[in-house]
């Protein structure tokens, strides 16, 4: 997308260990590089250091200065089934049970509308004509090594 980005992340662990460096140096806009003030950064703080990276390098490249995302970042687990209503509830009709539809699950209806995003927005007629989508991928189009074919399965998660 032009404005902004999806990605679909499977972590094996929300929280990494990071080096701590004793040298302290500055780059040209004052910025602090080489020191960690915690030993471990979590999932949230390793994609804002993602963000201001890809940023920096914008905007070194382009000559700018300033911010490239305007929304606020956003995460959600998609195997968290703390919030999901129970397998059955009770009603004044009795009790009533909640039968499963893998289509409509949380993590495919999140695949589904990052690969449909671009047809939503006019770019494209067809999912598969998206250039930066990795749908071109999972449709045998390209041969990317960013996907994880085997994850997807795993979850059963399909193209639709």
């Amino acid at each position: 997308m032009p404005n902004h980005f999806h990605l679909m992340v499977y972590l094996n662990s929300f929280e990494i260990e990071v080096e701590n460096s004793n040298g302290e140096s500055k780059d040209k806009y004052g910025v602090k590089w080489g020191t960690c003030v915690n030993k471990r950064r979590d999932f949230y703080k390793s994609i804002a250091v993602l963000l201001r990276s890809y940023t920096r390098a914008i905007n070194n490249q382009e000559n700018r200065t300033g911010s490239l995302f305007q929304m606020k970042t956003k995460a959600k687990c998609l195997t968290d089934n703390s919030e999901i209503t129970p397998a059955w509830f009770q009603s004044n009709f009795g009790t009533i049970v909640n039968i499963e539809d893998p289509e409509r699950s949380y993590p495919q209806v999140c695949f589904n509308y990052i690969h449909l995003n671009p047809v939503s927005g006019k770019l494209v007629e067809n999912q598969e004509d998206w250039e930066f989508s990795s749908c071109r991928d999972f449709s045998g189009l390209r041969n990317g090594t960013l996907v994880c074919e085997s994850r997807v399965e795993e979850f059963g998660l399909k193209l639709m």
